[in-house]
């Protein structure tokens, strides 16, 4: 038995969306949405950003060594290496509405719960659970987005959402280390539930799908449907209805998997269809599709530069701080300023390097191939003498916000673009939990070689080795994804 082949296409990254943009559409309503998805990004992971501007306080006020400070960013991002995966199994079958909404909710109550913290252990038990909910927040925002605008705007959407993260560590960094100062700590859990619980509120209250889009699919039964997602009928996927959009990919990028003829010249897709889509709904199919996909020569070098530059990010976030103040003998409090400035400039380099990834010729890879090669000459600058200067390594932190953050901008948006059609929670599910990874490992990793070693050139290095690691491995091919 199948289900019969619906008559309208589902959005996807590489469809655009009745009134996604198109003329006469409800074009306007999408900036509403998009708004939304940011505010929730942002107010969701609003407290975790501000653990490293709270860094020196919670030193001294929890008697913390450098790698139990990153150990309180792992914590957070523990849970997310598998709640990832099954966001994104929710988001090809449930309304993200619901998904997003619940999740931040959960970063709301353990926040709140969090206020009554006795020590340091319980500490990272509420962080575990705020990464439970955080789970669904990253790519659900990012389907959210993508589904409402075409690929000739996807990318300064992307940027826009994805510069919630930044902007929350701005927000934090600026009032979170005020606030533990006057009231304690246990005080900055409470703000930091009051802010998740507005940007929950927010989501549930203006997101909706674009007009025309289906309702979530129907789950079939481990069996029907060989070769397609769950939920598809079998046989070929349906192409786009008449009168809607042609999909537009960026220049570079591999088309999605389609059911009609490619046109001449046009590149194979980038992850195909018959190798990156489970055979039945089952447990085993589903995880044997997921390597698979993975295993995908294109999302290697996908994943080869996400772990290395989010390894980046893990530590401007949680060493920023630490470095002025011990290196560049600044007070904690002009520490935690200048890291305001570094996330400002990452917010600035999410919008900007997305927005210049819509009309690069060489495609969206290729800025992200330009931040490794900034983020190397960066680090190398602040392993010298320049960075003891208290103004040049200020600077320097500013550059590596710009490039060590605002990478995630035209990668997410290529990797939205990149999925395979009806796919896109399973494939941002998957490689961002592979970036998990090295956002769990990176800040204690990173703090233990700072204690171990006296100094920060360690730490450093670690991070200039991996990203010329990830340089050499993918710029051969700018095309590649």
């Amino acid at each position: 038995m199948t289900v019969p082949r619906p008559t309208t296409s589902y959005p996807g990254p590489g469809t655009a969306s009745p009134g996604a943009g198109a003329p006469g559409g409800p074009s306007r309503y999408r900036w509403a949405v998009l708004t939304a998805a940011t505010f929730t990004q942002a107010a969701s992971g609003f407290f975790v950003q501000g653990i490293g501007a709270m860094g020196v306080h919670l030193r001294e006020a929890l008697s913390l060594s450098a790698a139990q400070l990153g150990l309180l960013l792992s914590a957070a991002q523990l849970v997310p290496l598998i709640g990832l995966l099954v966001a994104g199994e929710f988001l090809d079958r449930y309304d993200e509405r619901w998904v997003v909404g619940a999740g931040a909710c959960v970063v709301a109550a353990s926040l709140g719960v969090g206020g009554l913290a006795p020590g340091y252990p319980a500490l990272l038990v509420v962080l575990l659970l705020v990464g439970a909910g955080y789970s669904t927040v990253q790519p659900g925002g990012s389907k959210a987005v993508a589904s409402w605008f075409s690929a000739s705007q996807r990318g300064l959407a992307m940027g826009i959402r994805q510069a919630g993260l930044p902007l929350g560590g701005v927000l934090a960094a600026a009032a979170l280390p005020a606030l533990a100062a006057a009231s304690g700590w246990r005080a900055t859990l409470v703000a930091g539930a009051l802010v998740a619980a507005l940007g929950a509120a927010a989501f549930m209250t203006f997101y909706h799908r674009p007009p025309g889009s289906l309702p979530s699919p129907p789950v079939l039964s481990p069996g029907l449907s060989p070769g397609l997602s769950p939920g598809l009928p079998s046989g070929p996927p349906p192409g786009p209805p008449p009168g809607s959009l042609s999909p537009h990919p960026s220049p570079g990028a591999q088309p999605l998997a389609s059911a009609a003829p490619a046109p001449r010249g046009a590149q194979s897709p980038a992850f195909p269809a018959s190798r990156s889509r489970p055979r039945s709904s089952g447990p085993g199919s589903r995880a044997a599709a997921r390597l698979r996909l993975l295993s995908e020569p294109s999302m290697v070098k996908i994943l080869l530069s996400g772990t290395s530059l989010v390894s980046v990010h893990s530590g401007i976030g949680v060493l920023t701080v630490l470095h002025l103040h011990e290196t560049a003998h600044v007070t904690a409090g002009t520490a935690a300023f200048v890291l305001v400035a570094v996330q400002g400039a990452g917010v600035a380099g999410r919008v900007l390097l997305a927005a210049w990834s819509d009309r690069a010729r060489k495609g969206r890879y290729f800025c992200v191939l330009t931040c490794l090669a900034a983020v190397i000459a960066g680090m190398a600058a602040l392993m010298s003498p320049a960075g003891h200067s208290p103004v040049t390594a200020s600077l320097l932190f500013v550059w590596l916000g710009f490039f060590g953050i605002g990478w995630y901008g035209p990668w997410v948006a290529h990797l939205t673009e990149s999925a395979p059609a009806g796919r896109t929670g399973f494939a941002l599910g998957s490689a961002m939990a592979v970036n998990q990874v090295a956002v769990i490992l990176a800040p204690p990793v990173l703090g233990l070689l700072k204690d171990v070693s006296h100094s920060f050139v360690p730490a450093w290095g670690l991070l200039t080795l991996m990203a010329a690691a990830a340089l050499a491995l993918t710029a051969h091919d700018t095309r590649c994804i």
